[in-house]
């Protein structure tokens, strides 16, 4: 399941950090997010669909291995970026 192209310029203007950002590690986490909020919530109806859920782990795993670069590189950033992202409770 991919995101929609307004909800991915959406994220893009909200965790850039200038105009046209879509390779900081922050838009790049917040696009795994939300295409991993789709698709757990795809798996709330389609309990069976094991080639997804696939693809799911490795999005997670992709976005933890941004997140422990992000934290390795700038405490405060990751601090920041788990707030607004709303990923540790």
């Amino acid at each position: 399941m991919s995101i929609t192209a307004e909800d991915k310029t959406r994220v893009i203007k909200e965790y850039g950090t200038k105009e046209g950002d879509t390779g900081s590690p922050e838009v790049q986490v917040a696009i795994l997010s939300s295409r991993i909020s789709t698709l757990t919530e795809h798996f709330k109806t389609h309990k069976k669909d094991n080639h997804s859920r696939r693809g799911l782990l490795k999005l997670v795993a992709q976005r933890r291995k941004l997140l422990d670069y992000v934290k390795r590189k700038d405490e405060s950033r990751y601090q920041d970026l788990i707030q607004r992202l709303g990923l540790r409770r």
